[in-house]
C-alpha cells in the first residue's frame, strides 16, 4: 500500500469518524468481540479488496483481517471477500469507509470488464482516460487494470497529447515536426499522440516522424475505417478511437480495426458494485 493510498484512507476515516462513533460508544460494549464478512451481493469484478482490508487495520491494528478473494477476481453473488475478527466497535467504525472504497472501485473494474468482453476477438484494447475522481486517479486506474483494461497516460506529464491542433500547428507541419524532434532530444521515451478530427487530418499526420499515436476524435465508423485503411500495414502510429463510446457502440468501433478505444465512462460513470458487511456468530 503506497503513501498516497494511506493518505486517502486517513482522510476518509477522518471525515466519517470525526470525534468518534457515538452509536457504538453508547450501544456496543467496548469489549464485545465479533466476526464479520465483507460479502459481494451481486456478480462482478472486485477491486479495492486490499485497500478495504487496510482500512480495518488502520482503525484497529489488533483486528484480524483475512483477504479471501484477491483484487481482479470475478465473483458471484454471496462471495466472501474479507473476514474480520476483533472488537465489534472497531469493525463498525471501519465498515462504511472500507465499503465506500470497495464498492466504487469494484464498480469501475466491473464496468471495464463489460467493455473488454464486448471487444473480444478484435485487435482493440480498452483504455481509461483522465476523467477520474480527484485524488482517486491511481486507485481508479488500478481498478481498470483489474477489469482487464489498460491505462492511458496517468497525467499531463507522461505523454504528449496535442489536442488543439489548429493552434499548435500555427507554423504548419514543419512546426509540429520540429516540436516532436525537440521533445525526443530533451525527453526521450515520452510518447507523442496527436488528435485528429477527420480522416484527412489523419493522412496528414501520417507524413510526420515520431508520432506514436493518433487519437480519432468522435469519428463515424466510416471515418474510423478510412483512418485504418490510410495507415495500411504500418505498425505505428497506433490508432485510438475516442468520444461518446458506449456499451452499445463499442463492438462496432472495435471492428473498424482501431488499436485502442478510450472510454471516460469507466471512471466517471461506473455504478457501484453492491457489497456489504455481515456479522456472523463467533
Amino acid at each position: 500500500m503506497n503513501d498516497h493510498s494511506s493518505i486517502l484512507i486517513d482522510l476518509a476515516l477522518a471525515e466519517d469518524l470525526g470525534e468518534g462513533d457515538v452509536t457504538s460508544l453508547y450501544f456496543i460494549p467496548a469489549d464485545r468481540l465479533a466476526r464479520a464478512f465483507v460479502t459481494a451481493r451481486m456478480e462482478g469484478v472486485v477491486s479495492g479488496v486490499e485497500l478495504a482490508a487496510r482500512v480495518f487495520s488502520t482503525v484497529d491494528p489488533k483486528l484480524i483481517v483475512d483477504i479471501l478473494i484477491p483484487d481482479g477476481s470475478r465473483v458471484c453473488d454471496g462471495a466472501l471477500l474479507i473476514c474480520v475478527e476483533g472488537k465489534a466497535c472497531s469493525i463498525l467504525a471501519a465498515e462504511r469507509t472500507a465499503l465506500n472504497f470497495l464498492q466504487h472501485l469494484s464498480g469501475v473494474a466491473t464496468l471495464t470488464a463489460s467493455y473488454v468482453e464486448l471487444v473480444q476477438g478484435t485487435r482493440a484494447c480498452i483504455l481509461d482516460t483522465r476523467k477520474t475522481t480527484p485524488g482517486y486517479r491511481l486507485l481508479e486506474k488500478q481498478a481498470v487494470i483489474h477489469g482487464g483494461g489498460l491505462n492511458h497516460r496517468l497525467g499531463l506529464y507522461d505523454r504528449v497529447m496535442v489536442k488543439d491542433n489548429h493552434l499548435v500547428a500555427e507554423g504548419g507541419l514543419a512546426a509540429i515536426q520540429a516540436a516532436i524532434h525537440r521533445l525526443q532530444a530533451e525527453k526521450p521515451g515520452i510518447e507523442v499522440e496527436l488528435e485528429a478530427d477527420h480522416a484527412a487530418q489523419v493522412r496528414t499526420f501520417l507524413t510526420l516522424d515520431g508520432v506514436d499515436h493518433i487519437l480519432l476524435d468522435n469519428m463515424s465508423l466510416d471515418e474510423l475505417r478510412e483512418a485504418v485503411l490510410a495507415r495500411g500495414q504500418r505498425v505505428t502510429p497506433l490508432l485510438e478511437a475516442s468520444g461518446g463510446v458506449t456499451l452499445e457502440t463499442v463492438r462496432s468501433i472495435a471492428e473498424s480495426g482501431v488499436d485502442f478505444i478510450s472510454v471516460g465512462a469507466l471512471t466517471h460513470s461506473a455504478p457501484a458494485l453492491d457489497i456489504g458487511l455481515d456479522f456472523m456468530p463467533l
